[in-house]
């Protein structure tokens, strides 16, 4: 059992966009007024996204090249990355200062010096806080990554910060007929989410990380890719994938959980990554979910849309805004390989301050920039 714990959790996002508003001003003749590209956006699950593009008033950058939409990323990443960091700190009580490792998780950008490199300055990092880039492993990058910071926490016992940041809107690409394009461009947004974990004191507030698990079957690796190109990354989505999902994540579950004693009705809260609406339907059948299980998974897609390795902590975000868990909490999320991850997240004691305080005294933010 790892002795680490989530104790602060955070989110940053740039300006939100009406999905509708979306299809009208722009995307409606970016697929030429195609019908069934106008069924895909409308059978989406996705109301708004945010994004740091403002194709609204003409920011159309399907033709700018990859190197400058790498630009961009270097200048857009950087302040988003910031504030989701801070305020997973304050929510943690923690000091920058403290931290003994930063990992940056991301598959939209790439510069050098790295994102990392640059939180570290802004943040305040000391010199010897390490360093760890977790690139192109595209929706399930988060899980990975917070077994990173666990492990590090629970063998250091330091404090490490981990920060999901994607700027999908910088790949837009040039107009096409192709159904898997369309499908892409109505589901993906921008977003930044940060995690701290603290060395699991108990009890203690937050959510211990019990165990993180992995699944992945290399035979339908071709069924999810994210290509490089002179305009872009593109994204390859093929239609079977909820298909392979739902086969693949009740033995993966049951599996974890049952190393633990438990079963999926001990289950109290479930962090899944809306990848789609078809994705949601293949989880909920695999497990024999009732619907109300994946309700909060629903509502994220339906308010910041697939925003790739954020989504599942943006998930997670909203599953602990109510009442504290009273039991056991799965996340879970897909991505290239086919690759599934679930995490086994505890509570760590009588959470009254820290993570859930900061949750139930949480403001709504208008400009949809803060937490």
């Amino acid at each position: 059992m790892v002795n680490a714990r989530i104790a602060g959790l955070a989110a940053a996002l740039p300006p939100a966009y009406d999905q509708g508003t979306l299809w009208t001003g722009f995307f409606r003749d970016h697929f030429g007024a195609s019908r069934g590209a106008e069924r895909i956006f409308a059978g989406s699950g996705v109301r708004r996204r945010h994004a740091v593009t403002d194709i609204a008033i003409g920011d159309d950058v399907s033709r700018l090249s990859t190197g400058e939409r790498m630009r961009r990323y270097g200048e857009l990443a950087p302040p988003l990355g910031h504030r989701a960091v801070t305020d997973a700190l304050a929510d943690a009580g923690v000091d920058a200062e403290e931290l003994g490792m930063l990992v940056v998780a991301s598959c939209t950008g790439y510069c050098t010096p790295g994102l990392d490199i640059r939180l570290a300055e802004s943040l305040g990092l000391r010199p010897d806080a390490q360093r760890l880039l977790v690139g192109h492993m595209g929706c399930h990058a988060a899980l990975p990554a917070l077994g990173s910071a666990a492990d590090f926490a629970a063998v250091r016992g330091r404090p490490v910060a981990v920060l999901c940041l994607e700027l999908t809107s910088l790949h837009l690409q040039p107009p096409c007929g192709d159904a898997q394009q369309v499908v892409t461009h109505a589901l993906f947004g921008d977003a930044a989410a940060a995690v701290v974990v603290r060395p699991g004191e108990a009890p203690a507030p937050g959510l211990r990380v019990t165990e993180i698990a992995a699944r992945t079957d290399v035979g339908t690796s071709g069924h999810m890719t994210w290509d490089v190109t002179d305009l872009g990354f593109r994204m390859g989505l093929s239609p079977e994938v909820p298909e392979v999902l739902g086969e693949h994540v009740g033995p993966l579950v049951k599996d974890l959980l049952a190393r633990h004693g438990l079963d999926v009705p001990d289950v109290r809260g479930w962090a899944v990554h809306p990848g789609g609406p078809r994705i949601l339907d293949a989880v909920g059948d695999g497990l024999g979910l009732p619907p109300t299980a994946l309700a909060v998974s629903r509502e994220v897609l339906a308010e910041h849309g697939n925003c790739s390795s954020a989504t599942v902590l943006l998930v997670l975000r909203e599953l602990l805004g109510g009442e504290d868990p009273s039991g056991p909490v799965v996340a879970m999320s897909f991505g290239p390989g086919l690759t599934l991850y679930a995490a086994l997240l505890e509570p760590a004691g009588v959470l009254q301050t820290g993570l859930t305080a900061a949750r139930r005294t949480r403001r709504p933010d208008p400009g949809g920039a803060g937490r």
